[in-house]
């Protein structure tokens, strides 16, 4: 993992909850076990600075960094796609852009996080609008129609419109990946484990399936073939991510020594 996600892991899973801010001390100390070393992490931090995610402060402690409003909207649509996995109803439209020129390749990367499908160039689909794929056309400066449409054939001619939009026998052998890749790391913690091994484990295993929900559009079950591996993916990420954040917490309470919480005197310039 590198330094820069690896910082949005650890801001949105541990640090939010306790008021987004941590000394840059801590930040070091809680990649560590990453294998990230001191200076990526102050570059990074740097780097996300200029970029609007993080601001500095100063803490009791020392200087710090806090996240902005940019970044904790982004963290908020994040949490908000890993709570629609488990795959809510349909109410059998779908949400269709019309761009007048081709997305850039940022824009389109964007929109498929945002769980759109290409059906060409001039035409992006997903099965519940989202405000943000709007706001994103805007700020590049593309013109777009928008629509809401149903397919006259119903669940069928629906279906057909997604096989032609997404890959989905790619995505559903992606999950099976996931689960193969990330089951003998988590099964190997348990009460002999070490708090620092159980959060090592937990921050790649839910950095992961971030990247893994990236790209799936998070279609309706009626949409989907039978026996969908992000079901079963699912369902193996809440387990072993509820059954290792105790010991992650804890972890990450030593690394901040409640030193996180100390209030804030003054923004800093640099």
């Amino acid at each position: 993992m590198r330094a820069r996600p690896a910082l949005f892991e650890v801001y949105g899973d541990y640090l939010r909850p306790r008021g987004g801010r941590a000394p840059v001390s801590a930040l070091v100390k809680l990649l560590a076990p990453l294998d990230i070393a001191a200076p990526a992490v102050r570059t990074a931090v740097s780097r996300m600075v200029r970029q609007g995610w993080l601001r500095p402060l100063r803490l009791a402690s020392g200087p710090g960094y806090s996240l902005t409003p940019q970044a904790a909207r982004r963290l908020d649509e994040t949490s908000a796609r890993i709570a629609r996995s488990g795959r809510s109803g349909w109410d059998g439209r779908f949400d269709l852009i019309l761009p007048y020129a081709p997305v850039g390749r940022a824009e389109a990367t964007r929109l498929t996080a945002l769980g759109y499908g290409r059906l060409s160039e001039h035409a992006w689909v997903a099965p519940r609008p989202a405000d943000e794929a709007l706001a994103l056309l805007e700020a590049a400066q593309v013109r777009y129609e928008r629509f809401s449409a149903g397919h006259p054939a119903g669940t069928s001619g629906a279906a057909d419109v997604v096989r032609r939009a997404w890959d989905l026998a790619g995505i559903g052998r992606a999950y099976e990946d996931f689960v193969a890749e990330q089951r003998p790391i988590v099964g190997a913690i348990n009460a002999r484990s070490s708090d620092e091994e159980a959060y090592t484990a937990r921050v790649g295993l839910v950095h992961h399936w971030r990247r893994s929900l990236a790209r799936d559009p998070q279609l309706p079950t009626a949409l989907l073939p039978p026996r969908w591996p992000g079901v079963g993916a699912a369902g193996f990420v809440d387990r072993h991510a509820t059954r290792l954040r105790p010991a992650a917490e804890r972890y990450v309470e030593r690394c901040l020594g409640g030193i996180s919480r100390g209030a804030r005197v003054g923004f800093s310039e640099s």
